[in-house]
């Protein structure tokens, strides 16, 4: 019965999730397409082309048509898996993205992994001991941290360990040589990564330490932690099997929201650190106007953002059966 009752939840949640999904291509093609500039301008560059030229490449990419032709246009190739072709590029956009999708998820998933851990348990330690020299010290780290600028915190980490010190390489995802083999290629690819996902992820991680230590808070306070003490309950299964149990439900909900976020915040890091994603991508794409790719980046992005949000709802409804 409850697996029955959470399939047709999930059920629901995709009635609403696809439908969005579809305004948000529509409304991200009708902004960047309304945008002033021409990327065939931008495509030809300095150079002197004749103006029947230039109408001939826009005829060839559709870009001389009305924006809502080119919406609707760009929607039904979408729905057949055809994300367009990169003007900047010369190739197609899902490939593009395709080669680069893999190092954005290394360095997001990272960043989200260690934040989300490290966070959720800083929390729970805080919340222990309210007002302890560890949780001042967590706090105000924490409330630094939040207030960094993601791009500044990776300026600072590529001086101090990469030119001060010289520990860690300060650009790209491998050697310049190329990776080498076996585990020799593991530890440079994990050299490589610490930096950028360290500043990626210092931001999320305090975010979620606050939310963990005052939903824990707000948990250890109530009747039901204090009848689990009266009844010899360890400190331990206090604190992970009843209170962190029940504080949950926010912890997890500010990790799925954040997903978003922090895909876009990795354009930055990306760029700062010459980090071959998608984030450098599309950095890349909005100075040669490069339109298609522009569009394929942010439906990935608005699609994880979705999906993200689908699977928090899904962890909500596996907790509590009381959400509908």
């Amino acid at each position: 019965m409850r697996a029955a009752s959470i399939g047709l939840f999930v059920l629901r949640r995709l009635a609403h999730a696809i439908p969005l999904l579809l305004c948000v291509i529509v409304l991200n093609y009708a902004l960047i397409a309304s945008t002033p500039g021409d990327p065939v301008t931008a495509l030809v560059g300095d150079f002197p082309a004749p103006a029947d030229y230039k109408a001939q490449i826009r005829r060839e990419y559709g870009l001389d048509r009305p924006v809502p032709v080119q919406v609707a246009r760009y929607l039904g190739r979408v729905l057949q898996g055809d994300l367009g072709y990169s003007f900047a590029n010369r190739q197609t956009v899902l490939s593009l993205i395709a080669g680069r999708l893999a190092a954005t998820l290394a360095l997001t998933g990272t960043a989200l992994g260690v934040s989300a851990l490290l966070g959720v348990g800083l929390g729970v330690l805080c919340a222990r001991r309210p007002g302890g020299a560890l949780d001042r010290t967590v706090t105000g780290l924490a409330t630094a941290s939040y207030a960094l600028p993601e791009f500044w915190v990776g300026q600072m980490l590529i001086l101090v360990f990469a030119i001060w010190l010289g520990w860690l390489p300060s650009q790209g995802a491998h050697a310049i040589r190329g990776a080498p083999a076996g585990w020799a290629g593991i530890a440079d690819g994990l050299r490589h990564l610490l930096l950028p996902a360290l500043a990626l992820s210092l931001r999320y991680l305090a975010l979620i330490a606050r939310i963990t230590r005052g939903a824990m808070l707000q948990v250890l306070s109530a009747d039901f932690i204090l009848a689990a003490r009266a009844r010899g309950a360890g400190e331990r299964a206090v604190l992970l099997g009843h209170a962190l149990r029940n504080a949950a439900a926010p912890v997890i909900t500010v990790i799925g929201f954040n997903l978003g976020f922090i895909l876009a915040g990795s354009a930055l890091i990306e760029t700062v650190f010459g980090w071959p994603g998608i984030g450098r991508l599309l950095f890349e794409s909005i100075s040669s106007r490069d339109y298609p790719t522009m569009m394929g980046i942010m439906l990935i992005v608005s699609a994880s953002v979705v999906l993200a949000n689908l699977a928090t709802d899904i962890l909500h409804r596996m907790l509590d059966p009381r959400i509908g």
